[in-house]
């Protein structure tokens, strides 16, 4: 058996979002829901592959139909699974998710508890993360053991390896006890990144201030993180490193759903930077893959669907350049 190699190693939740097959409507008023699969760490790990990068990705499933089928997705998709394990006690996670009129998402889970929390030590591919150049995360992750302690021992390993560690908390607030757990379980491991991706709205959340506000997003920083980037939605993204800071801005796009952009958006920036980490230090080749990240963003949001609309190399660079 050849030791496993990925450049870029996804850690933590993959589940079914059930989207109602009509949209602008409630949970409680659609008639019927398609099954599309979702969770931002797996997203990441498609969008790497989709263009063309080497993703792997480490997580537990459910030994029930809909675990299959999403490690088959993984599979289809060309990201490596031998990172991934089963358990026969919890069933695969589910969320039943709304784009409402207003175009806000409404979450509804099903995790009580689902395999991905019941992920242990023990279940970690350690030769998978040993050898990552990436080591991507997110916070939903951290919520409860023996998740939680799973995750602090796959990032210790992959620091220790040398690898640069990217988090996306993908803020999901019902899922946490309250607010403020949610809030504090995030910023537990926050000085431990190289690169951390925030939203504006998770800029609010995590700071109860204005995003627009620079102030309240360098509360963010701390000393030794080598990029911060926020992405605001259309507007496209901002961006702070110890020596320079910026904004690139977004393409117009006809939005259907914004599923998964973030996630596109994440995929492209760490294939650019498992290129050419001196992306992180080089604010003209920063500028060019976070140009690019935001036509990945803005290409997925033009279908419905994260996995299914994650965009190649090919319809972002048309993107880019129509657009100049």
């Amino acid at each position: 058996m050849s030791k496993p190699s990925s450049e870029i190693v996804c850690f933590g939740e993959m589940l079914i979002d059930f989207v109602p097959n009509e949209s602008g409507v409630s949970l409680a008023e659609s008639a019927g829901f398609l099954k599309a699969p979702g969770g931002a760490p797996a997203n990441v790990a498609c969008a790497i592959t989709k263009l063309g990068g080497s993703s792997a990705f480490i997580g537990k499933f459910g030994e029930d139909e809909f675990g299959h089928m999403l490690v088959d997705v993984l599979k289809e998709n060309g990201v490596n699974s031998q990172g991934v394990c089963f358990d026969k006690d919890a069933k695969t996670a589910l969320a039943f998710v709304t784009l409402k009129k207003d175009g806000e998402r409404e979450f509804m889970f099903y995790r009580n508890p689902s395999a991905d929390m019941m992920l242990k030590e023990s279940d970690l591919n350690m030769d998978l993360i040993k050898q990552a150049k990436i080591f991507h995360y997110g916070s939903i992750s951290l919520i409860t053991e023996p998740c939680r302690s799973a995750h602090m021992a796959a990032m210790k390993a992959a620091r220790e390896a040398g690898a640069l560690l990217s988090y996306d908390p993908n803020v999901r607030e019902p899922l946490w006890p309250s607010s403020e757990a949610c809030r504090q379980g995030i910023k537990s491991i926050w000085t431990s990144a190289d690169v951390i991706k925030v939203s504006d709205d998770e800029v609010e959340f995590l700071t109860q201030g204005d995003a627009a506000d620079e102030k309240n997003v360098l509360s963010l920083w701390y000393d030794g993180l080598k990029l911060l980037l926020v992405t605001d939605g259309e507007k496209g993204c901002r961006y702070f490193t110890k020596n320079f800071r910026g904004a690139v801005g977004g393409f117009s796009v006809n939005t259907v759903d914004t599923t998964g952009a973030g996630d596109a958006f994440v995929g492209s920036l760490l294939c650019s930077a498992a290129k050419d980490s001196s992306i992180l230090e080089d604010e003209s080749s920063l500028r060019e893959a976070l140009r690019m990240a935001n036509a990945c963003g803005a290409i997925c949001t033009t279908r419905k669907g994260a996995i299914p609309a994650l965009p190649d190399n090919a319809a972002a660079l048309k993107l880019i350049s129509h657009s100049h």
